[in-house]
Parts: C-alpha cells; sequence; structure tokens
C-alpha cells in the first residue's frame, strides 16, 4: 500500500491551480518514490503496474487539475500502450518505448542526489565554528563625506570612462555526443569483461555526458555486444561483455 504525504492546494498568480506536496516536488518525484517504495529496477519498469499506481495516486491526491501531473499521466499510458503492441519477429530498429521516461528519471536522480548532498553539506558546515571563534564587533559608523559638486562630477567621469562597452555573446547549445560515448564504450569492452558507470562517463560529467553515454548503452545493448545490470535499486549499474564477443 503507497503510503502518500497530504497535499496542499494553492492558488497562483494568474488563478492557475497549483499543488504542493509536503515530500514530492513534481512528477517525476512522485515516479521515484513509487520505485523505490516497491523496489523496482529503474532501467526495466514494469511500465503498466507503475502507471495503473500513477493513476491512483494522483486521483486520490486530487491533482486532476494539476498540468504537470497529468502530462504525466497521459506519457505513462502512451508508453504502457506502446508496449502492449506485438514486436514484429526479426524488426532489429525497435526501439524501447521506455528509454525516454528512463532517461528522464536517471537524470533527475542525480539532480535530486546532488541537491540533498549539497544541503547536508551546508547544513554541516553551518553547526561548525573554528577554534577560538569570536563574534564580530559592531560596525563603527562611516567617517563623514566631505567632497565638492566638482569633484564628485570629475570623480563619476573617472569611473563612467573606466566602464567597457557591453559585448554580446551568441550562446551556441553543446550537442550530445553519442558517437565519442560509444568509441569509449567499445574501448573498455575491448580490453575488460566488465566495468562500471563511472568508468564511462568519469567522476564530475555534466548533463549532455550522461545523456550521450547512455543513449550509447542503450544502442550497444540492442546490437547484443553488452548487458547492462544492476545488483540492486539504485546502485551503480554494472556494464558485462557478451560472450559472444568475449568469444570474437
Amino acid at each position: 500500500m503507497t503510503t502518500l504525504p497530504p497535499t496542499t492546494p494553492v492558488t497562483g498568480p494568474g488563478g492557475g491551480f497549483i499543488v504542493e506536496l509536503e515530500q514530492f516536488s513534481g512528477p517525476l518525484d512522485l515516479l521515484l518514490h513509487l520505485i523505490r517504495e516497491d523496489e523496482l529496477d529503474i532501467t526495466d519498469l514494469p511500465i503498466a503496474r507503475i502507471a495503473d499506481q500513477f493513476l491512483a495516486v494522483i486521483n486520490e491526491l486530487g491533482l486532476n487539475q494539476a498540468a504537470d501531473y497529468l502530462e504525466m499521466a497521459a506519457r505513462l499510458l502512451r508508453v504502457k500502450a506502446q508496449m502492449l503492441l506485438p514486436r514484429r519477429l526479426g524488426d532489429d530498429e525497435w526501439e524501447d518505448p521506455r528509454s525516454e521516461l528512463v532517461r528522464r528519471l536517471l537524470e533527475y536522480q542525480q539532480i535530486r542526489e546532488l541537491v540533498d548532498w549539497l544541503a547536508r553539506a551546508a547544513a554541516a558546515r553551518a553547526e561548525r565554528f573554528g577554534r577560538g571563534y569570536e563574534p564580530p564587533g559592531p560596525d563603527l559608523p562611516p567617517a563623514p563625506l566631505v567632497i565638492g559638486l566638482n569633484e564628485l562630477l570629475a570623480a563619476a567621469e573617472r569611473v563612467i570612462a573606466l566602464i567597457p562597452e557591453p559585448t554580446l555573446h551568441r550562446v551556441v547549445p553543446r550537442p550530445l555526443d553519442v558517437e565519442g560515448a560509444t568509441a569509449r564504450i567499445e574501448a573498455l569492452l575491448a580490453t575488460r569483461a566488465e566495468f562500471g558507470w563511472r568508468d564511462v562517463v568519469g567522476e564530475h560529467p555534466d548533463v549532455v555526458e550522461v545523456l550521450s553515454a547512455f543513449i550509447a548503452l542503450l544502442e550497444l545493448a540492442k546490437r547484443g555486444s553488452l548487458k547492462i545490470a544492476q545488483p540492486e535499486p539504485f546502485a551503480p549499474m554494472a556494464i558485462h561483455r557478451e560472450p559472444a564477443r568475449e568469444a570474437a
């Protein structure tokens, strides 16, 4: 039985309906809660079960007017319907309908873990003071400023002259590098029978590197070059070279 926190309906600035949950900050947060509670594998979701639970929860909490929850419910139903469609034999172009949802959940989970870690670190720093710490004394009142109008205008002109002309910067979005990630994974497969997620993306990957590596892993797994395993829910992923590749 899923245990849920109470909801607080709030009216937004434009009169729209906003739902605040004491525990969940959005539909992805609610999905992660359902996955953790049932100890499910995030990379191999039983989409029909999760979709039914999600719909039951938003009905129970009265979220029928919350657009983001309704959008996620529609996405889950669409993926559920796609999973029920028969797959043609020999169809090598078939793509798992869950892959986009899994990618968003993994990305959100990483961001959530980082935010939680930063909050704990900030709380720990707030409780520590150096040895011999003394609170600062009261600020002294500023000295009176004695300056004439002509001097003030001259100083202002000197400051304005130091301000550089504004420079316009063009922001170019960084594309995904799936080919580069695939090459790194294939290089690891050539020398190691098993390796971890951190071996693929490194210790401090950005969002583009994480997405590129995850898509490359899914593509190589579909080709039969590797197998992705997870010992327990939310544990680090382990990548295994397929026996056929080892024999080759």
